[in-house]
């Protein structure tokens, strides 16, 4: 093992998994031609290949100026195979070069100027390099084009924030447009890489196809959603069956969790062990177990990974949310939208308040940000909601108005759809709101929250028992996420059925969670008035109005539009015999009658 001084070289292609997805073997078969086309030119520069990898390669090379010249060589060879290409089937580049002193053992390189090349690529565009000032400093008296200052940029697991330079040559074409997207949404917006290892088969051999089955549909599952990205097979798949630390898998695949588990069958039963790991600090963040009979192995292999990808998928989104605030005050959209996440998590006024004001900076910072656009509307409907704001026609308007621009920069998100049909229900506009919801589960059939959306648009007009199976879903399969309130929603669909022994259940397990939710609050209080426990009705209304104490029931019910008007009216009913005030009228009286009584 030696210590040198060099010039890294991090090549992958741009949108890889989706061309892989349409077209397996002409993928793999262009991207050989096209890397052993621009081979020559790497030796032809002093350089070698460190490492191929399923979309890429790492190359070092002994000078700096031989590894950047080498990169606009290869990069412009690669415009011109591509300039008589269908633009779906460009393959483009992205590139990222650094130097410095690496550790050399045999044929392998390590270090973090590697791991610094390597985060490069990432910012490089499709069909041109990134590079850091510190290399550029030393290759630019040589160098025949010019570069782009691109600022600061920190990366995951560096301490130190970068200063980049970029380069596009001139005539690049132009990435087809769902390419495009889903490149720049792997570099901005999805900042976590999740790796899913082969399941591990503790069976008989002939049970092999079951435990890479349910593997295979768990990295689809996980790739629908919008707010991270999934390796692919091939890259998770090469590691099966091999003795390696998740830790070196992880650096080899560049990951920042891991998904490893097992399969274990006896007779008519099977027993599937997943957990999530950060593969770094070797943190368990998430395991799970699930016991099933067999029975119709396909539905049961879809139910599991349901399951699996519902809680995997939340537990992510946390992590992200609580991972350490950078030191820096260079910081960007992401930066504050994760640290606005991490006070949304929080679900208390104050911390709803802060993540607020941290959403509308990293709208500022990034008005392309969907994420962030769907985050501020979903606090918004809850603010009201939970009373902790006065919900006015502004309000609703922008909430609406976030929810559509959110579909509108990411119309492949099914999150962004599923708020769009929520705030579409609330304001009573319910054929809208099924079809956005009926679109965000035909774009992520995994997402329970976009099934929990589609039972309030049934709750919505009526159709209780119907919400009630799709809440009661939601909550079996994923209780820990707070955009979505599904004990309260359950309460009030139990009320609406006069199921009210359940409501008073459902009231609870929310006031677990939110002891001051003005919702859950009042539908107890009205629960309790219909079963005749009028002594609890009426502490349950004083506790509702000592939390909040300018609430009637005629304010309440003003941004109620529920399809039925029975339905309004049973909940007012409920409402007013377990004593809410009806209206501001009714408080100046029941003052007037006190003081004249004393």
């Amino acid at each position: 093992m030696e210590r040198r001084l060099a010039a890294i070289v991090c090549a992958d292609v741009a949108g890889y998994s989706r061309m892989m997805g349409s077209d397996e073997a002409g993928t793999h078969a262009a991207f050989k031609a096209h890397r052993a086309a621009i081979h020559p030119i790497i030796l032809n520069h002093g350089g070698r290949v460190v490492k191929n990898t399923g979309d890429g390669f790492l190359l070092e090379f002994p000078s700096i100026v031989g590894a950047t010249e080498a990169a606009i060589a290869m990069q412009t060879l690669m415009a011109e195979r591509n300039r008589h290409l269908p633009a779906d089937r460009a393959m483009q580049f992205r590139i990222g070069i650094h130097m410095g002193d690496v550790i050399a053992d045999e044929d392998e390189v390590f270090g973090d100027d590697v791991n610094i090349a390597v985060r490069l690529e990432s910012v490089a565009s499709p069909g041109g390099f990134a590079i850091s000032a510190k290399a550029y400093r030393e290759a630019s008296k040589h160098l025949s084009v010019p570069l782009t200052d691109a600022g600061n940029h920190r990366f995951k697991n560096i301490k130190d924030a970068i200063e980049v330079f970029t380069w596009t040559p001139e005539g690049a074409p132009a990435l087809a447009p769902e390419l495009r997207e889903a490149s720049a949404l792997s570099q901005q917006y999805r900042t976590a890489i999740v790796g899913v290892l082969p399941f591990a088969n503790l069976s008989d051999a002939q049970d092999e196809y079951f435990s890479d089955g349910l593997t295979e549909d768990l990295i689809h599952a996980l790739s629908l959603q919008s707010f991270y990205r999934v390796l692919s097979r091939n890259s998770t798949f090469a590691f099966k069956g091999k003795n390696v630390g998740t830790r070196l898998i992880a650096r080899e695949i560049d990951a920042t969790y891991l998904i490893q588990g097992s399969v274990r069958r006896a007779g008519a039963k099977i027993r599937v062990t997943a957990e999530l790991i950060a593969p770094e600090t070797g943190e368990q963040l998430w395991t799970g177990r699930y016991d099933r009979d067999i029975g119709d192995l396909f539905a049961m292999q879809d139910e599991i990974t349901t399951n699996l990808s519902a809680a995997i998928a939340t537990e992510i989104v946390r992590a992200e949310a609580s991972a350490p605030a950078r030191l820096s005050t260079d910081v960007s959209a992401w930066d504050r939208f994760l640290k606005g996440l991490s006070h949304y998590y929080r679900q208390t006024k104050e911390d709803l308040a802060a993540a607020v004001e941290l959403f509308r900076e990293a709208i500022r910072l990034d008005p392309k940000l969907s994420i962030a656009h769907a985050y501020l509307a979903t606090i918004q409907i809850q603010s009201i909601q939970f009373g902790w704001v006065k919900g006015t026609r502004e309000m609703w308007a922008e909430a609406m108005n976030l929810a559509e621009t959110s579909v509108r920069l990411d119309p492949r998100s099914s999150f962004a759809f599923s708020i769009l049909s929520w705030a579409h229900s609330l304001e009573g506009h319910h054929e809208a709101a099924m079809d956005a919801a009926k679109r965000a589960v035909a774009l992520n059939p995994y997402d329970n929250g976009a099934r929990g959306v589609l039972g309030i648009c049934h709750f919505m007009i009526g159709e209780h028992r119907e919400a009630i199976e799709l809440f009661s879903m939601a909550v079996q399969r994923d209780n820990s996420d707070p955009r979505y309130q599904w004990a309260a929603l359950n309460a009030f669909s139990h009320y609406l059925l006069r199921r009210y022994d359940a409501t008073l259940s459902w009231a609870r397990e929310q006031l677990y969670i939110n002891p001051n939710h003005m919702q859950a609050l009042a539908i107890r209080a009205a629960a309790l008035a219909q079963l005749g426990r009028s002594d609890e009705a009426s502490e349950a209304a004083r506790v509702l109005m000592a939390n909040y104490p300018t609430l009637n029931v005629d304010r309440h019910l003003r941004n109620f539009h529920w399809k039925r008007p029975e339905d309004i009216a049973h909940y007012r009913e409920g409402l007013l015999k377990a004593g809410v005030p009806l209206g501001k009228l009714t408080l100046v009286q029941n003052d007037v009658k006190r003081a004249a009584e004393s």
